[in-house]
């Protein structure tokens, strides 16, 4: 029986790429077991794919002072200690991590076992986690070309993110029945990332009154976002979070504003989403969206917005913009190159297993 053991977490971004990778493994014949933390996201969105889960110890690694700095590397060799054991137990043939810091400890206790281990790279520059982890790969793919400059040579390789198939096939007129839209009058999707965006929240409500009568707006908020004042509003409903159905949301947005995340990123040009993008600013983050962005925007595909300009005005103007080009940003997404990041992983685990 081939074995892999799959990892990832703190964000959904860490964990839909993994998903997207189980129909093929199942298909090969894995054994597939997935590592991650006890309160992570990708707990509840691994359970629900029926894999068995096992849980460790994780610690963040922080840029900036904070008092947790002091006990967190201690849970991360507890992590660590926790991984040997499983990677001893499971006897996984390969390793596959799209990174988040519960990734760490079992990169390093994969490379202790002598098992090969590749790593995904979603942004144009590596995150800590994968910048500690690189090290004990033994293949890195990344998104981008620009990212090969800050990698190992010899070692990385452009796959693009892995999408799930089940994207690709939304369904609008379910989106409508599940939302309570109409499918005769244009959709406006926001996605604010799984924790949401109180910035993008604010200045998106503030131009219902202006937006619901030429758009009807679904609303991903994040987790304790919803306004409840808003309940009943016509034309705009609000979520805070979606899964199962979002494949059929996408199916019925014609305009979609997003983070730019790289996950995030390669599914709207997957889908060919005329979209508005708002990076994370340097404030909050280390500056990964705002790459990401603008990698986008030089090749056509996004419109973006920098979060220090963002205001109802700026996002007004940007979305009249985006809907009078919209026909343009689509054609540029559709005409670029992709590769067929599935099949490209999927081949490199073949490679890497049969070489151990």
């Amino acid at each position: 029986m081939k074995k892999i053991i799959l990892t990832g977490g703190g964000t959904a971004g860490h964990v839909t790429p993994n998903i997207a990778l189980l129909p093929r493994l199942r298909e090969l014949g894995y054994e597939i077991s997935y590592i991650g933390s006890f309160h992570g996201i990708e707990k509840g969105l691994i359970e629900k794919e029926g894999l068995p889960y096992y849980e460790i110890s994780s610690g963040k690694l922080r840029r900036y002072f904070d008092p947790k700095n002091i006990s967190d590397p201690f849970k991360v060799l507890k992590g660590y200690a926790q991984a040997r054991h499983l990677m001893f137990r499971l006897k996984p043939d390969i390793v596959f991590s799209k990174g988040g810091f519960v990734s760490v400890p079992v990169v390093l206790a994969a490379k202790h076992a002598r098992i090969p281990v590749i790593i995904h790279e979603s942004d144009i520059t590596p995150g800590l986690a994968n910048r500690i982890a690189i090290p004990s790969a033994t293949r890195i793919c990344c998104n981008f070309p620009e990212t090969l400059e800050h990698l190992p040579e010899g070692k990385a390789i452009v796959s693009g993110s892995p999408i799930r198939r089940e994207l690709l096939t939304g369904d609008k007129g379910k989106a409508c029945t599940y939302t309570g839209l109409t499918p005769d009058r244009p959709i406006l999707l926001i996605i604010g990332g799984s924790q949401g965006s109180q910035v993008i929240n604010k200045a998106v409500r503030s131009l219902l009154p202006s937006l619901l009568p030429k758009l009807q707006v679904i609303h991903l908020c994040g987790k304790g976002n919803l306004d409840p004042a808003l309940a009943d509003t016509a034309g705009y409903v609000q979520y805070e979070y979606i899964n199962e159905e979002l494949a059929d949301l996408f199916a019925a947005a014609d305009l979609v504003i997003s983070r730019a995340g790289a996950n995030a990123i390669c599914e709207l040009q997957a889908l060919a989403k005329p979209n508005i993008l708002i990076p994370l600013s340097k404030a909050a983050s280390r500056g990964d969206q705002i790459l990401n962005a603008k990698s986008f925007e030089k090749q056509g595909f996004s419109y973006v917005l920098e979060e220090e300009r963002l205001s109802g005005e700026t996002l007004s103007e940007a979305i009249s913009t985006v809907w009078e080009n919209r026909q343009t940003y689509s054609a540029a997404m559709k005409e670029s190159q992709k590769t067929d990041a599935i099949e490209t992983i999927i081949g490199l685990i073949e490679d890497l297993r049969k070489k151990k």
